[in-house]
């Protein structure tokens, strides 16, 4: 069995106990009727606050310039791998390459207006905000990176309300603004409704009708949050 040294153990005690006690509050909360309805909106991160496709396609040409590679206008598809594997099957490796190596999703820039709406929101009467993000199964650099592109776009607050998750199903709340139009996990029906955010990969598909969708941070993501206070 690993244990692990009480310096290390204590200190997360109190994060728990205060994760533990907003869950409660949310769950007290949540029926309330009109604007005395807590909400809790969840942002994911890569796509819809942090410039993932940008910062992966000025890497990997930096990188690889005499290779081929897709231009943001002509990507489909969520996997960046899966359509550079389509080009020729060794340039999939290669761009899995561009998200592994240091410093990557540390140095991706904001999305327009993502950190205002979040900042913003995090201000709003009876909302609770959190960052919920997927990190890659490749961990030497991205949970670190995830939490320190947090700090410095945010401020240190924020990183009591980032959560790391590979099953954002298991995460309770109203919203989840992100931008992977199919959210998969071990809850089939998540407590969340899914806000598709308009990104490269996603804007060639046709309207769902049970699913409302977000264009841009310039768009009516107030009147969402609304909407669920009715």
């Amino acid at each position: 069995m690993k244990t692990f040294k009480a310096g290390i153990a204590m200190p997360l005690l109190p994060r728990a106990l205060r994760a533990l006690k907003a869950d409660a509050a949310w769950r007290r909360c949540s029926d309330a009727p009109g604007a005395d309805r807590r909400l809790r909106v969840l942002v994911d991160m890569d796509g819809v606050i942090a410039d993932f496709e940008g910062g992966f396609l000025r890497k990997y040409r930096a990188r690889y310039p005499r290779e081929p590679y897709v231009a943001l206008r002509e990507r489909r598809g969520f996997w960046v791998s899966s359509q550079y594997g389509q080009l020729r099957s060794d340039l999939c490796e290669k761009a899995i390459s561009i998200w592994q190596s240091k410093n990557f999703f540390l140095e991706l820039d904001p999305l327009p207006g993502g950190i205002e709406a979040v900042k913003e929101m995090d201000k709003m009467e009876n909302t609770d905000v959190f960052i919920c993000t997927s990190p890659i199964k490749h961990y030497d650099h991205c949970p670190y990176e995830k939490y320190a592109w947090i700090e410095k776009h945010l401020g240190f607050d924020f990183l009591e309300r980032t959560i790391l998750t590979r099953d954002k199903t298991v995460v309770c709340g109203d919203i989840l603004f992100d931008d992977k139009p199919d959210i998969i996990g071990v809850e089939p029906k998540p407590t969340w409704e899914h806000v598709l955010f308009t990104a490269c990969h996603n804007k060639h598909l046709p309207p769902c009708p049970t699913r409302r969708r977000l264009l841009s941070w310039a768009d009516d993501w107030r009147g969402i949050l609304a909407s669920k206070r009715r």
